[in-house]
């Protein structure tokens, strides 16, 4: 993931503030060496009664299942609480996934992991992570701007977020009053630096955070301000500035990235996110995270992993239309690079990949390219991401690259049309959003589907 940082970095350096200041980080500490295991166990026994839903799944979500006719299955019960007694005498328990049956753990002696694996109800385990010889400290806060030196355009309400709305219709969708309200979003990131404190984003309906990364974060408004950014795209709220896609949508912040490597276990952090997400009840998940090489390069995917349930992050994301919630991803930003493909979770099954275009609606150069290695159209939609402005941790309306911006500008929209046609499930919505596209008919491998016109979408399905 990041090379998505990386390319909104460049960009956002040319922001035009004073205000942003170097950020402080302490030497380096050595630190003891740990180890982090997926285990795969063989079954759900000792589990809740999968009658008893309400235990683990709030109203609001099986509210969301009941309206998409969709059953709570085995995959929905949370792993047993008998076998991860056991494994937390042995090790410390990191989470799990009851969705794929598995449970993350942290050893500092890897013969632990032989024992855990003798045990009747492990079949294997895999290592996805390994501790950094040195750890940097957290950085300071960064300064942030309080106030906007004047109105960006006086004549449009949306400023400088206009074009990336409007090329897709989404500007009509919200003259009709569908500007995501009563809808939730679950931004799935690396952190969300300042969005605590800047006013302009204190005005988001933020219902909650949650870090899932092993060794969390006293803060995550102290980290990354790629979530910043991402969430911006959809939630800001300045008329005559910046306003974005789903400006009255409430949003979770859940961070999943974990900074100072890229590793495995950062699918596993995503796992347990999304899961998250679902029990709370969401119903869109944006998500401008991807992976394929890992800093080990043994288990770096393949382009044979591309099929949308190989990669473990995969398995999981072709799960959520299942469980009634939409996904919306970056296609990832490998187009200019040897890689040039989609990264996992983009080949998933049954969710919107959104690749990046230029101003000029043409396909920007570093935008991942498809097809999934099993011939499914790949990216699905296209969306403004070279640039696109938003609001990063400074507090100011910048400009930044990558397909980190264009799936969150289209994400928000996909929540205002759910809005519109709160009839459709899961499924059918991600079918008109394609089938909104101006390449429906002839789609590629460099734009898909091509760019969706919400208010097309609308129009064409109030009847149905």
């Amino acid at each position: 993931m990041k090379r998505n940082i990386i390319i909104a970095a460049m960009l956002a350096i040319t922001l035009q503030t004073t205000h942003a200041q170097e950020e402080s980080v302490t030497e380096p500490q050595s630190v003891e060496r740990s180890y982090i295991y997926r285990l795969y166990l063989t079954d759900k026994k000792g589990t809740t009664n999968i009658n008893k839903p309400e235990k683990f799944l709030s109203p609001k979500a099986l509210n969301r299942r009941a309206k998409q006719l969709l059953a709570v299955d085995s995959t929905d019960l949370p792993v047993s609480p008998k076998y991860i007694k056991k494994i937390a005498k042995q090790a410390q328990v990191v989470g799990t996934s009851r969705w794929l049956n598995t449970v993350v753990v942290k050893v500092n002696d890897t013969t632990i992991i032989d024992r855990l694996v003798a045990l009747e109800f492990v079949s294997r385990a895999h290592r996805v992570w390994t501790s950094p010889k040195k750890v940097e400290e957290m950085p300071e806060r960064k300064a942030f701007a309080t106030t906007f030196p004047a109105k960006e355009n006086t004549e449009n309400i949306y400023g400088k977020g206009f074009h990336q709305i409007h090329v897709m219709g989404g500007d009509s969708l919200h003259a009709e009053g569908f500007r995501g309200k009563g809808i939730t979003i679950a931004v799935i990131d690396g952190g969300f630096c300042n969005a605590d404190s800047i006013p302009s984003i204190q005005k988001i309906d933020i219902l909650g955070t949650h870090d899932f990364v092993a060794e969390p974060r006293p803060n995550i408004y102290l980290d990354t301000s790629h979530g910043t950014g991402v969430l911006s795209c959809m939630g800001l709220n300045e008329p005559h500035i910046f306003i974005g896609t789903a400006p009255e949508a409430s949003f979770w912040l859940l961070r999943s990235e974990d900074g100072r490597t890229e590793q495995e276990v950062e699918e596993d952090y995503w796992i347990m996110a999304a899961e998250f997400a679902d029990s709370v009840g969401v119903d869109v998940i944006n998500t401008s995270l991807g992976y394929n090489n890992f800093d080990d390069g043994v288990n770096s995917h393949k382009y044979r992993d591309l099929d949308g349930h190989t990669a473990h992050i995969s398995r999981a994301a072709s799960m959520l239309a299942d469980k009634g919630i939409v996904l919306v991803c970056s296609a990832g930003n490998s187009g200019d690079e040897p890689w040039k493909k989609i990264t996992p979770p983009a080949d998933a099954d049954n969710v919107i990949t959104v690749g990046a275009l230029n101003r000029k609606l043409t396909n920007a150069n570093f935008s991942s390219i498809g097809p999934s290695q099993d011939g499914r159209v790949k990216p699905d939609i296209m969306a403004i991401g070279n640039p696109s402005y938003l609001m990063y941790g400074e507090g100011e309306i910048i400009r930044a690259n990558g397909t980190s911006f264009s799936s969150p500008t289209a994400c928000g929209m996909v929540a205002c049309l759910w809005q519109a046609l709160p009839h459709l499930t899961a499924r059918e919505l991600i079918v008109v959003v394609r089938q909104s596209c101006d390449r429906y008919d002839t789609p590629d491998n460099v734009y898909g589907y091509g760019l969706p016109n919400f208010w097309r979408a609308y129009v064409n399905n109030l009847t149905r």
